[in-house]
């Protein structure tokens, strides 16, 4: 049985789009937080109404209602990190993008803490995941798995300077066939926006797990700056402006560039 907080939209397109970062469900951990707003922070917010247009494509969607800060669904579970030697937040965080403490002292998850999270939420993710790459798999002779992320564009403890508005991540070509990576890279190209390729998001554990193109599965992670779909405020946000409201109006011209990428995924794994 699904759990209620996993959510499993089917579509017979050669297409699964993944939204593991919109949760904002605490499951229960309020009360151990310094603030549940805090603890929400670092959403990848309204992402999900962003491509909601994805199922009307015909793609599968498969999201989380868990927020990150209970389990990252996109690190590694053996908690190892992707980035070596660069700033990141981990598995079950305890810190937010900034380097701020997400829990009150003394009240961060221990070892088995950790081990029954994964177990309840990180597994049944990427057993969906992996069913419905199975199921499309079985339809088509290759699929493309698209992976959700969004992210404040200043985050110096992260990167330096600005991020690009389109974040391209294909674990430096290894997840994704180049010639699929060469059509989205000349479709941002196109927008006149500032992008890039295998910077510094090439891509987590969604991508580097399950892309694998001699399989027949071509994994791409697009990590987008708030600014390109939000009129995002300056530094860290206060609860007072962060998060701005989903304006439909603002983010059109970035939804109708994120449309043209899903559809010309679908017919590039079509061909």
């Amino acid at each position: 049985m699904t759990p209620a907080w996993l959510t499993i939209t089917q579509g017979t397109a050669p297409l699964l789009v993944s939204i593991p970062h919109t949760g904002i469900d605490l499951a229960g951990l309020e009360s151990r937080l310094v603030s549940p707003w805090l603890g929400r922070r670092d959403c990848d917010w309204w992402i999900d109404n962003l491509y909601d247009f994805a199922t009307d494509l015909g793609a599968t969607v498969v999201h989380t209602a868990i927020s990150r800060t209970v389990i990252d669904v996109n690190r590694d579970p053996s908690g190892a990190s992707l980035y070596p030697g660069q700033a990141t937040t981990g598995l079950c965080p305890t810190e937010t993008f900034d380097g701020d403490p997400i829990y009150r002292q003394g009240e961060e998850p221990g070892p088995s803490e950790i081990d029954e999270r994964r177990e309840k939420f990180f597994t049944p993710y990427h057993a969906a995941l992996q069913a419905e790459i199975d199921r499309l798999r079985s339809l088509h002779g290759k699929i493309v798995l698209y992976d959700c992320h969004s992210i404040r564009s200043v985050l110096p403890r992260l990167f330096e300077g600005t991020l690009p508005v389109f974040n391209l991540g294909t674990n430096d070509g290894k997840s994704a066939d180049p010639t699929l990576q060469a059509t989205v890279n000349q479709i941002m190209a196109e927008t006149g926006e500032t992008f890039v390729v295998n910077g510094r998001f090439k891509g987590g554990w969604i991508t580097r797990h399950f892309g694998l193109p001699l399989q027949g599965v071509h994994a791409l992670q697009m990590e987008l700056s708030n600014r390109g779909y939000m009129r995002e405020p300056e530094g860290k946000g206060t609860p007072d402006n962060w998060p701005v409201p989903y304006d439909a109006a603002f983010a059109a011209p970035i939804r109708a560039t994120l449309r043209k990428i899903l559809q010309t995924a679908i017919d590039w794994a079509g061909r």
